[in-house]
């Protein structure tokens, strides 16, 4: 029987078997090397692409021409679903492997296709948008109020989420990140990175390099991303 591409997607979860091989049918698969981009900031935005192996990081150049890392995309994710199935608009940003990757990609005509026949698969599509545009809310938010290092914490929490493997009370993040990587989004520059991984390491908190890192303590990193508890004399005065 010929491999379902799909099976393993909780965006198509709800279609059958018959309507994920015509979906399949539909699909083109390429493998890029690192580095080498998918599609670039300002390239149309024709197709959905869905990443079925590897790790991709999303990239926006700044008015100054320096690129800045957004988010990393894992396996299963949709990208950039919403400039392709919104308007013939023209990607926001650049689309760029972090090592060998496989990308699945459909053009938009059959994916609305798909979404006309099968109002499940519409409404997933719809939940999805709302999903991502809650946490680019989410990521603004952390980013405008949160300190540095309870970033960095959120940050890592959510990798290990995501990208995590768990080895005995430790868990190994299998995405390579540069210390740029983190910087990048975690809105610091390299230094202030660099000197708040060296902090968690003293407290045993991380292992490793960004490049093969190790959670040691998950627990204590989530309690850092927790927002510091209001003094008790200035709540007093609030409710006065």
């Amino acid at each position: 029987m010929k491999p379902d591409p799909l099976s393993k997607i909780p965006l198509f979860e709800h279609l059958s078997a018959r309507e994920r091989r015509k979906v399949a049918d539909a699909l083109v698969e390429t493998r890029y090397r690192k580095d080498r981009f998918i599609f670039r900031e300002g390239d149309p935005a024709r197709c959905f692409h869905i990443l079925k192996e590897g790790t991709v990081k999303c990239v926006k150049t700044s008015p100054e021409g320096k690129q800045v890392t957004l988010k990393v995309l894992m396996p299963g994710d949709l990208f950039c679903c919403d400039a392709a199935a919104l308007n013939d608009g023209t990607h926001p940003g650049c689309a760029q492997p972090m090592g060998d990757v496989s990308v699945l990609t459909l053009k938009k005509n059959a994916y609305l296709d798909l979404l006309r026949r099968n109002p499940e698969a519409a409404i997933d599509i719809i939940q999805y948008l709302s999903s991502r545009l809650s946490e680019a809310q989410e990521t603004a938010k952390v980013l405008a109020l949160n300190p540095a290092e309870q970033r960095m914490a959120a940050l890592l929490v959510k990798l290990a989420g995501r990208a995590g493997l768990k080895e005995d009370k430790q868990v190994r993040l299998t995405v390579r990140l540069t210390r740029q990587d983190l910087a990048d989004m975690t809105g610091v520059t390299v230094e202030t990175a660099t000197r708040i991984m060296g902090r968690f390491k003293r407290d045993k908190l991380v292992s490793g390099t960004a490049k093969s890192l190790v959670i040691r303590n998950l627990p204590r990193l989530q309690q850092l991303t927790a927002p510091a508890p209001v003094p008790q004399a200035a709540s007093r005065r609030t409710h006065a």
